[in-house]
């Protein structure tokens, strides 16, 4: 995409503190997604719009808790909405419903009914937690297997160790898959997925069509392939996130939480554009 004044006004974000920061039609899109006050109890004090912001510093700065910016609410306020909204699947229902309301946006049905399969190694920090060894790649550290649509819009995701291969952690991906989109039934996938090993480890699990998509053999450097390269594009736009850079979290469901946050970033700026 070339860059003319007018695409230069489309992506700008005039915001009052930090780029990170949603605008107001942004703003608009999550807030009916987020919970309502609680009813019984003490009043809210704190502004969602500001801890939803914070969030969004931490995870586009990459910075660490302990030094997020001050004009923020308090960074244990900030963390502890961040821990309720993980552990309660409500960034995975948020994420699930931007995605149809982009699909529905974007002249589709707003279950997918084909996918994209594939994972991305990353290196681990000092903290600890699950990780293993990718010796195809020759990274310590965890492995993040994603499932797009043929949009590169994100629908199921698992973390794990390195160390495990595709066709044997592609079994998690799938069982999620069921759940976020029932409909999807064609996976496009590598030379990694192929084999009799995934699709008897499936059979308990659902049916699904899985085409490999294979390189040329002839093909000398970079080929770019049919299908595959949406969820490629979809890990380049993750990595925009630099919380993403590296796996920085001692637990798996921190590490997926960050990766659906970036997600939410990106598809939320894509609707308010629209």
């Amino acid at each position: 995409m070339a860059w003319t004044e007018l695409t230069r006004k489309r992506y700008e974000r005039n915001t009052a503190r930090y780029s990170s920061d949603v605008t107001d039609e942004e703003w608009a899109i999550v807030a009916p997604l987020l919970p309502g006050p609680n009813p019984v109890g003490r009043p809210r004090q704190v502004d969602l719009r500001q801890v939803w912001d914070a969030i969004q510093y931490i995870a586009s700065t990459g910075c660490a808790w302990a030094l997020l910016a001050k004009d923020f609410p308090p960074v244990s306020t900030v963390r502890y909405y961040f821990y309720v909204w993980r552990n309660n699947g409500l960034l995975v229902e948020i994420n699930r419903k931007l995605v149809a309301l982009a699909r529905g946006m974007e002249g589709r049905a707003r279950q997918p009914t084909a996918g994209v399969i594939d994972s991305q190694s990353v290196k681990t920090s000092e903290n600890g937690g699950v990780s293993g060894f990718d010796a195809g790649k020759r990274i310590k550290g965890r492995k993040r297997h994603i499932m797009t649509d043929t949009c590169g819009h994100l629908i199921a995701l698992r973390v794990h160790g390195a160390n495990i291969q595709d066709r044997d952690g592609a079994p998690d991906v799938f069982c999620r898959l069921k759940r976020e989109a029932p409909k999807l039934r064609h996976v496009f996938a590598d030379a990694g997925y192929a084999g009799p090993k995934l699709r008897d480890a499936l059979i308990g699990i659902g049916r699904w069509v899985i085409q490999i998509v294979r390189r040329s053999d002839t093909a000398k450097g970079f080929e770019l392939l049919p299908r595959r390269w949406v969820v490629e594009r979809t890990f380049a736009w993750l990595g925009k996130c630099r919380r993403l850079a590296k796996d920085w979290e001692k637990t798996i469901q921190s590490a997926e939480a960050w990766i659906l946050i970036a997600h939410i970033r990106r598809i939320t700026r894509l609707l308010a554009r629209r």
